[in-house]
């Protein structure tokens, strides 16, 4: 028999924790589609206190669908080529560029380039900063329909490039395998509740392809503005042992940049799992421009 949980919204549009269950152990099926029923509803959800190790949280994941291979640009990085560390020092350079911010940088959904970026990711806390390092989601299904009726038509039946942005001075090797590109529909149907979502990812959109350069610069300025408004988020404080499960279809998170300004160590585990290729409005799927779909490790 499952666990009756005890879920928390922690705002009244995303994110919510749960209470009641025990992700060292293996999940019951009953459990299992409960979590994921108030993942759909709140589009990320927390576990307090869990202390996973590699081998619980790949089980976690299993739970849930496949998992894929850790990183598809770059490859795996450790013994268990699921697990995918999250280091301060491997994104220190994203916060040294000397390049114009803007409130909405550096917000992404998991993989955006691929044609089929990951259904849902799964972050654990291994070493967590005394203070700062707090994680931010938006829901970008409510950021569809906060929209007005006519701008959710205009942008309906349009599509974006994604690539991964690679500085001019790169490693080879790093350029080499960051090659990856897809187009997507800017607004995505989800495969299992319906909703339309404004499938956006500030890290990687390049422009639209429907639209003249300047057109695109700006609708994607006024989109990417709105999508990161305050009462679409949540931001949320981790804890040693705590553990964020997140739709990547229908979400974008802000990793965080406090925590370079400071000497403690921050330290993550991520596993993703396999995503659909997503389908716009007008029946349309993703297409990818280059580089391979996202695999699983046997397939890889």
């Amino acid at each position: 028999m499952g666990t009756k949980l005890n879920i928390r919204p922690l705002t009244l549009t995303v994110g919510a924790e749960i209470e009641g269950v025990d992700l060292k152990q293996p999940l019951a099926p009953e459990t299992a589609k409960e979590i994921w029923a108030a993942l759909l509803a709140w589009k990320v959800v927390f576990f307090r206190d869990q202390h996973l190790n590699h081998e619980q949280q790949i089980a976690m994941g299993r739970a849930f669908g496949e998992l894929t291979v850790a990183n598809q640009a770059y490859g795996p990085t450790s013994d268990y080529p699921e697990i995918f560390p999250v280091t301060k020092e491997a994104n220190e350079d994203r916060y040294n560029q000397d390049r114009l911010t803007t409130p909405w940088a550096e917000w992404h959904s998991d993989l955006m380039p691929a044609v089929n970026p990951p259904a849902a990711s799964i972050l654990r806390g291994e070493i967590i900063p005394q203070a700062g390092g707090d994680t931010h989601w938006t829901n970008l299904a409510a950021a569809y329909q906060a929209l007005s009726p006519k701008m959710q038509e205009l942008i309906c039946d349009l599509h974006t490039v994604n690539k991964f942005p690679v500085r001019p001075d790169a490693r080879d090797d790093v350029r080499k395998n960051a090659q990856m590109a897809s187009e997507h529909p800017l607004v995505r149907v989800h495969p299992e509740t319906g909703e339309r979502i404004l499938y956006l990812s500030p890290v990687y959109v390049q422009h639209i392809v429907e639209l003249t350069r300047r057109e695109s610069q700006l609708l994607l300025q006024c989109l990417l503005e709105h999508i990161v408004r305050p009462e679409f988020t949540v931001r949320f404080k981790w804890n040693q042992g705590d553990v964020g499960f997140w739709d990547n279809r229908a979400t974008a998170h802000l990793a965080p940049s406090d925590i370079y300004s400071v000497e403690d160590e921050r330290l993550m585990y991520r596993v993703t799992l396999m995503g659909d290729v997503p389908i716009g409005v007008d029946g349309k799927p993703s297409r990818s421009i280059t580089g391979q779909a996202v695999s699983s490790p046997k397939a890889a």
